[in-house]
């Protein structure tokens, strides 16, 4: 008897070693094409680990009963019998497979039709996970009775959508919502799905301004970029004519940056009046275009702010042996280079396209902002995507912040080292006398400020209260208007320079040579 029960133990240690390995499941179908296939196909038969592991349930169940799997508190499956008989007819037991998936693994391959980059859905994968399940080796279609998933969420999400991954032959694919019914418990949102898939609920982050804000700072922003548009192209004559009188680099570099900013303004104008223009109809090769104009734009003014932080670092600390050659040709490959192949990268990837945005109002009204920008319909290619506007940005704000800390102490210590210690008297005294020459320096640095985009780094105030949305709104809506100003004011000073008279102190000389020349 012993004999016989070695045998058996062996023959059952060597089937299950023979079975295909779970955790091997994922890895491996996804060198297919057609990896859904291959996962429906292995995980029924695979072998399951001793251990448990979070997030995935194999087990066999009775068809008579309803099924409950819990594969993390987070979320739970209700399977009716009908289902479950439905995927067998010789036996009273079926397997159940609950998995929870990254959404990575539905995200990283792009679509190879452009019929499919139209897009469907807006939002993002709550939690960044999707919950496969799986009954038997049939294929579970219109079933009488739906199957119930309840995926909790908390109150930082709104206006959870149920949807399902359609997948296709050649890898390809969408998420849909045909099928599927959703409901908001409060604590979950439930979906009611008469087919089995791969599950997941999009949502859009709860946006706590209200519609009334939102439509305020909507026109804020069109009548501050309207006038920017006007006063940009006024800035980029007056820069033509200055330059034509004194061809020199800092004129250069302020045209520039000015030319970057009147893209950038323009094609948010554009972006939006054709989003409001063509309503839910608007997708298309035109809605990708601007939305390619709008991201180049946007890198190419950071890109030329930054450029106008190091400028100013040649003029006002390395002010001997700061000749460069070539200079100019060779900022315009990093202002216009450097954004030119990030957009051409992100347009290849086709991810270009209708940015939309669900807002909810005091009375519950939903409503729905779009523009054309980053499209909605691929978040796998958004993080790349905004890594190049929003970390960019941080970057730049960063580092000329730095330069304009660089200026203000330089000033600092000019006005102390010609006002102060020369005349002898004490510098506070000093600024008592000479309170209009203080004001201009402040007046300097607040133009230098604008100038090198300083205002972008006000995006953080937007986390704090509704006044912050309101003053990041129209300081950046107005930069043109501001780069104006800066303009009138070069020219002011460029007229005053042919008019110094011996009484000027060489600090104000050097002022006058270093932010103007």
């Amino acid at each position: 008897m012993w004999i016989t029960g070695f045998l058996i133990a062996l023959v059952c240690f060597s089937s299950s070693r023979a079975r295909y390995s779970c955790q091997r499941v994922f890895s491996d179908c996804y060198e297919y094409n057609n990896w859904p296939e291959c996962y429906e196909s292995r995980i029924i038969t695979c072998s399951t680990p001793r251990l448990p592991t979070p997030g995935f349930v194999q087990r066999q169940v009775n068809t008579s009963l309803e099924a409950e799997v819990t594969p993390t508190s987070d979320h739970r499956v209700t399977i009716p019998s009908s289902a479950l008989q439905k995927s067998t007819e010789s036996s009273d037991e079926v397997v159940v497979v609950v998995a929870l998936i990254s959404s990575t693994y539905f995200k990283s391959r792009p679509p190879k039709s452009r019929a499919f980059r139209q897009p469907v859905l807006s939002g993002s994968i709550l939690r960044g996970q999707v919950l496969a399940v799986t009954v038997g080796r049939r294929r579970l279609q219109n079933l009488s009775q739906p199957v119930k998933l309840a995926f909790s969420h908390n109150a930082s999400v709104e206006n959870g959508t149920c949807m399902f991954w359609l997948h296709h032959l050649d890898g390809t694919g969408k998420w849909s919502t045909d099928g599927c019914l959703t409901t908001d418990t409060g604590s979950h949102y439930v979906c009611n799905c008469n087919h089995l898939s791969f599950f997941a609920v999009l949502v859009n982050p709860k946006i706590s301004l209200d519609r009334k804000t939102v439509m305020t700072l909507s026109y804020i922003t069109y009548v501050g970029s309207t006038l920017s548009v006007v006063l940009t192209i006024i800035s980029l004559i007056i820069y033509i004519c200055l330059h034509g009188r004194r061809p020199e680099k800092s004129i250069a570099v302020h045209m520039q940056l000015t030319g970057a900013l009147l893209g950038l303004h323009l094609s948010f104008l554009l972006s939006s009046f054709w989003s409001r223009l063509q309503g839910q109809n608007q997708e298309g090769w035109v809605c990708s275009a601007l939305g390619f104009f709008l991201h180049w734009s946007l890198m190419a003014t950071l890109s030329w702010s930054v450029l106008e932080g190091f400028h100013l670092y040649l003029l006002l600390i390395r002010v001997f042996n700061i000749y460069v050659r070539r200079y100019m040709l060779k900022l315009s490959l990093v202002g216009w280079g450097f954004p030119t192949l990030v957009a051409a990268v992100c347009a290849i990837s086709g991810v270009y396209g209708t940015f939309r945005v669900n807002m909810t109002d005091t009375s519950s009204h939903v409503s729905e902002a779009q523009i054309c920008w980053l499209s909605s319909a691929f978040p796998h290619m958004l993080p790349v995507a905004y890594s190049t506007t929003v970390v960019f940005s941080c970057l730049v704000v960063l580092y000329n912040s730095c330069m304009l800390g660089l200026v203000v102490l330089k000033l600092w210590k000019l006005r102390v080292g010609s006002r102060g210690f020369e005349s002898g008297y004490n510098w506070r005294n000093t600024y008592r006398e000479r309170g209009g020459q203080v004001w201009k320096d402040c007046a300097t640095v607040l133009g230098l400020s604008c100038v090198l985009g300083l205002p972008w780094g006000l995006a953080l105030t937007t986390h704090i209260s509704t006044a912050g949305f309101y003053v990041f709104t129209v300081l950046n809506s107005l930069q043109g208007v501001l780069v104006f100003l800066w303009s009138l004011a070069l020219t002011c000073k460029s007229r005053s320079e042919n008019n110094l008279s011996s009484k000027d102190t060489s600090s104000q000389k050097y002022m006058t040579t270093s932010f103007n020349s």
